[in-house]
């Protein structure tokens, strides 16, 4: 069983930025695919943004070049840098890790964008 962990979240001001890491345990396997999805009360889960061989990349349409996704390999680790972050940011954001066709899903970390 993979453990994945969020970690970052909290209350911004809009027009504020944030960062969230989520780190995945190790396995023997490798990690083929990482992404942060988000889901706000009352609203479907909505994919961020997602990294595919620890390169390729993809955002939601609402990302509007503000978030930015990397992952470093070493440490197992993928994070997202929000900037300009607006009160429809507001949700609950999760990481999920797929490793050998099987997805990993993390508790979760909340984002509250707030005056």
């Amino acid at each position: 069983q993979v453990q994945v962990v969020e970690s970052g979240g909290g209350l911004v001001q809009p027009g504020g930025s944030l960062k969230l890491s989520c780190e995945a345990s190790k396995t023997i396997y490798p990690i083929h695919a990482m992404g942060w999805y988000r889901q706000a009360p009352g609203k479907e889960r909505a994919l961020v943004a997602g990294i595919i061989g620890g390169r390729a990349t993809n955002y939601g349409d609402f990302v509007k070049g503000r978030f930015t996704i990397s992952q470093d390999n070493a440490k197992n680790t993928m994070y997202l840098e929000m900037n300009n972050l607006e009160p429809e940011d507001t949700a609950v954001y999760y990481c999920k890790v797929r490793i050998r066709g099987h997805d990993f899903w993390g508790q979760g970390t909340q984002v509250t964008v707030s005056r």
